[in-house]
């Protein structure tokens, strides 16, 4: 649940933050200098390379710091016809990270509040959280009628809670938006910025509508552009200096320590490598009667919340404090699936593997909170230990 979203804008950076009860739980960044997932570019290739199994792929320059991955077996590219030097269009996948650049798609998407337009596929798809699935068959027929050639629409949760024609005007606006991408990259020269990903605050507050209270924000265009697409229906309070009224600086900061301190006694440890991310939970001296139970339910909770306001995507193995055996730690992966099943990354609980561990996998769309924050040490090389 969020009550208060707080955004701040501070030259080329933004920063929003979720709070529930006063307690942050959710942080994006967003560098306008770097590329942010859903952006649009005409990128250069710079280098074909050999991948195992005898795949390719492509080194491209987006101008971002770092050049972008490509697959060789992306769909619409032939592999035969590209050569170093040759421009594409290509679209950010997943963000830059530290030892990373970003990963490409040549599978365009736009994004808009209540549809996803696929301006290469030929379907109509939606999302699994729509509940209304009557409501749902009819704007899906609805949505088949709008469609002229190849076009591949997929609506999101938000769509069934609006009129169809505010669906349609979205439809025509994201082929307008295709049709500007087309149009620029035939002017540009590689490598170009060809289309941005709007502010994602509407998209927060649309989410979160329910439940928010206010957003906080420094800016008064931001807060006009609230009025005007939500008029009264959300609260906006003006604040100079938004994270520091409300804290955000030290969260953010203690959100990067590797230890955690539970309520009960114990603690997490979160340990991120470039393999996966690796979490210990450690009982202390919080040991026997039923103590055990109790830590590792509330790791799980404090788990789930770190992931999410961390960002931690990809492979996560947890070892729980105590015994291994699944009818130990059945209770706490329904406690992670719970506390994860509305998150919006998707993350995907495994359950329990043969060695005792927790597994669980999430989307990787942005960098981690300590890789947009912080730089490997050029000592340690991010082992942060000396020599004795």
């Amino acid at each position: 649940m969020t009550d208060v979203i707080v955004y701040e804008q501070k030259s080329a950076q933004t920063r929003i933050a979720l709070l529930d009860d006063g307690e942050m739980y959710g942080l994006e960044i967003i560098d306008e200098n770097k590329a942010a997932e859903g952006n649009i570019y005409l990128g250069r290739i710079t280098k074909k390379i050999d991948l195992v199994h005898d795949k390719t792929g492509f080194f491209v320059d987006i101008n971002d710091g770092r050049d972008a991955f490509l697959n060789a077996e992306e769909s619409g590219l032939d592999e035969s016809k590209v050569s170093e030097g040759q421009s594409l269009v290509v679209q950010v996948a997943q963000e830059r990270r530290a030892e990373k650049g970003a990963r490409l798609s040549r599978a365009l998407q736009f994004v808009g509040e209540y549809i996803v337009y696929h301006p290469y596929k030929m379907y109509v798809g939606a999302s699994s959280r729509i509940e209304d699935k009557q409501k749902l068959e009819e704007y899906k027929r609805q949505v088949v009628e709008h469609t002229t050639g190849q076009e591949g629409w997929v609506l999101r949760t938000a769509a069934v809670t609006v009129p169809f024609a505010e669906i349609a005007a979205e439809m025509e606006k994201l082929r307008n938006d295709f049709e500007g991408v087309l149009k620029k990259a035939r002017q540009a020269a590689a490598p170009s910025l060809l289309y941005s990903k709007g502010n994602p605050l509407g998209d927060y507050i649309s989410r979160y509508k329910n439940t928010l209270q206010k957003v906080v924000t420094n800016s008064r265009n931001v807060e006009a552009d609230i009025k005007a697409k939500f008029g009264d229906e959300v609260a906006v309070e003006i604040v100079s200096e938004p994270f520091a009224e409300y804290g955000l600086e030290d969260a953010i900061w203690e959100a990067l320590h590797r230890q955690v301190n539970l309520p009960g006694g114990g603690s997490i440890t979160i340990e991120e490598t470039r393999a996966c991310v690796a979490i210990d939970v450690d009982s202390g001296d919080d040991k026997g009667h039923g103590g055990i139970s109790r830590l590792n339910n509330e790791a799980a909770a404090e788990i789930a919340k770190q992931i999410k306001l961390r960002n931690l995507s990809g492979k996560i193995i947890i070892d729980f404090a105590g015994s291994s055996e699944y009818r130990f730690i059945k209770p706490v992966i329904e406690i992670l699936e719970q506390a994860l099943a509305d998150d919006y990354s998707r993350s995907t609980v495994l359950g329990l593997s043969r060695a005792g561990t927790v597994e669980i996998v999430r989307v990787r769309r942005h960098p981690s909170l300590q890789d947009m924050l912080t730089v490997e040490c050029e000592c340690c090389q991010g082992t942060g230990r000396v020599n004795r």
